[in-house]
């Protein structure tokens, strides 16, 4: 057993900074130390570990596989041990200084980040927000070593230890261009139903961050016995609805989205021909963050936000 008599608990702080931001600077910015100390410290760390804890790779710090083993461990001690000394008082937004990391698509970085920008611009000028892609992959790792606060994203399945809050429910609509040659030939206009057969034969763009060429509505298709073309896949909405604007390709993306962007780009909203489910948009955090109160205020301040937010 590792004998802890005169260990300086704050290495550990250092430690999970690093493992959070995979990067002495940020690392350093995150819990208010420079760049040299954050480099000491870490020195420190690792002769009392014996083992190199974390190897540069490119820009990255990466933790070697003994710092994986103890990065969930020391995050869980050090939230408890603070819990257990700190005397529980309300969260002051005004005086806060911290940033807040959210991982979620562009719908969320075009249409909630500029809204709760100004929003906390106000409530808590010393409050910094990061909005990182989300990457459906790496979401429950974000999460246990805290490089996340939250991710907002679709159903996800995450382990127990996450917990979640349903925002709103999603609907669908499809985009084309206003003047797309083979729906003006047909006489549809934006707001009409696009035929199954017409739908299914056009080719479409789609986002997914993790390169597959089907979605939600290659499931609803597949039900009634039918399947589409998809001869684009990007992972953002913007890039859809920017190449829909300037081709013959349609796509399906988020109604609120298409709304508050395709007029600008000229480009329509249709029905689809296809029943589609609107997928339940959540908020997933941490549950050891469950009763934090800074926590709990920044969820609160996003839900407000999103609230507010038309449609």
């Amino acid at each position: 057993m590792m004998d802890l008599t005169g260990f300086d608990l704050n290495l550990l702080r250092v430690f999970v900074a690093i493992a959070k931001e995979r990067s002495v600077t940020r690392a350093g910015e995150q819990i208010a130390m420079s760049q040299p100390a954050v480099s000491a410290a870490l020195n420190r760390l690792r002769y009392v570990l014996d083992d190199q804890l974390f190897v540069r790779r490119g820009n990255d710090m990466v933790p070697t596989p003994r710092a994986e083993l103890l990065i969930g461990p020391v995050q869980d001690a050090l939230e408890r041990l603070q819990a257990a000394l700190q005397v529980k008082r309300a969260f002051d937004p005004a005086a806060a200084q911290r940033i807040y990391t959210i991982l979620g698509a562009d719908f969320f970085s075009m249409l909630l980040m500029p809204a709760l920008s100004a929003r906390l611009a106000t409530l808590a000028p010393g409050i910094r927000l990061r909005l990182l892609d989300s990457t459906r992959s790496d979401n429950d790792r974000m999460l246990l070593e805290d490089a996340a606060d939250v991710v907002l994203e679709g159903p996800l399945d995450l382990p127990d230890w996450v917990s979640r809050q349903t925002l709103f429910k999603s609907e669908f609509t499809v985009i084309a261009r206003q003047d797309h040659p083979r729906l003006r030939a047909e006489g549809i206009e934006p707001g009409d139903v696009i035929p199954l057969d017409l739908f299914c034969e056009l080719p479409h763009a789609l986002r997914t961050v993790e390169g597959g060429m089907t979605g939600f509505t290659d499931a609803a298709l597949e039900r009634v016995g039918r399947s589409r073309r998809v001869m684009l896949v990007l992972p953002h909405f913007h890039a859809v609805l920017t190449a829909v604007s300037r081709g013959e390709l349609i796509a399906m993306i988020p109604r609120r989205f298409a709304e508050a962007f395709a007029p600008a780009v000229d480009v329509g909203l249709y029905r689809s021909p296809v029943d589609m489910p609107a997928p339940e948009i959540q908020m997933y955090w941490h549950s050891r963050h469950d009763r934090d109160p800074a926590h709990q205020w920044l969820r609160s301040q996003i839900v407000d936000s999103l609230n507010a937010m038309p449609g």
